[in-house]
């Protein structure tokens, strides 16, 4: 499953989720939760229950509402026929939370849907982000930064230049780190200012250096940009397979040089991963 690109499309809006198939993106995260007002949940249950059954081919995901309140259950029930790819897990509190949510999932036939936790959003989900190793059905963490500093009373979470403040660098790299120790994709959070695409391509990139597998999206504009700093280049693709020839016709040895430079086995790891991205 690849999933470089996430874009998010409001539940309430079917029109959107129709352009939206056209965007290019790895999958579609079709929202209930913060994009629908209370009035319109009902409504936007129907929509994204019609919409997911009828495109059964699209790579589909519908983040609910929190499982600690009673719109989570109304969500799952409507999504009872439907059979999405996945889950999106808000305010998720550790691996806990999702072997509930995959708990409910069963109850109700679903044995395939997977799940990406959003996992930094409250304050208890920070001391959490090392549990969810062999959570049921994880596919992925994420984290968001908004709903955080305003359970903490933080006026915001970034500085004037737009980068984050200490605590939601915290975050950022601990939700990475527990997505490393758990063996799932971790996804780097949204990019606000969306008519920013140089900004946007800096971020990507600097989220695929950190180590971060894909990305979050708010709007079709944004797909293309995340694609492609999430896509290894034909150079990266040519040195992967260099580092990992070489060490296949030494497999005994610990260390190599390559075009005059050591590699060893954390080169190999990487080159492997860069491969694996490319869909080798």
């Amino acid at each position: 499953m690849r999933l470089r690109s996430l874009l998010f499309v409001p539940g309430d809006r079917p029109d959107r989720m129709e352009k939206a198939l056209g965007s290019g993106a790895d999958a579609l995260i079709l929202d209930l939760e913060d994009a629908v007002a209370p009035a319109a949940k009902p409504e936007a249950r129907r929509a994204v229950a019609a919409f997911v059954a009828a495109n059964p081919s699209a790579s589909l995901w519908v983040r609910i509402n929190p499982l600690d309140g009673p719109e989570a259950e109304r969500d799952l029930d409507a999504l009872v026929s439907a059979r999405p790819d996945g889950i999106v897990l808000p305010k998720a509190e550790g691996g806990v939370s999702v072997d509930a949510l995959a708990r409910r999932l069963t109850e109700r036939g679903n044995a395939t849907a997977r799940i990406l936790a959003i996992a930094t959003e409250t304050p208890a989900a920070m001391f959490q982000l090392g549990s969810y190793g062999g959570a049921k059905r994880l596919a992925g963490l994420t984290w968001g930064a908004e709903d955080l500093p305003a359970a903490i009373g933080a006026s915001t979470s970034r500085e004037e230049d737009g980068s984050y403040t200490p605590p939601y660098q915290l975050a950022r790299s601990l939700c990475l780190f527990g997505a490393a120790a758990a063996g799932v994709a971790p996804i780097e959070t949204v990019y606000p200012t969306f008519r920013d695409l140089d900004g946007l391509a800096a971020y990507a990139q600097r989220a695929r250096r950190d180590g971060f597998t894909g990305m979050m999206a708010i709007h079709p504009a944004q797909v293309p940009v995340i694609n492609q700093a999430f896509t290894p280049t034909a150079d990266e693709i040519a040195h992967a397979r260099a580092v990992v020839a070489a060490f296949a016709a030494q497999p005994g040895a610990g260390a190599l040089s390559l075009d005059g430079r050591m590699i060893d086995r954390p080169h190999l790891v990487q080159a492997q991963r860069i491969l694996a991205a490319a869909g080798e």
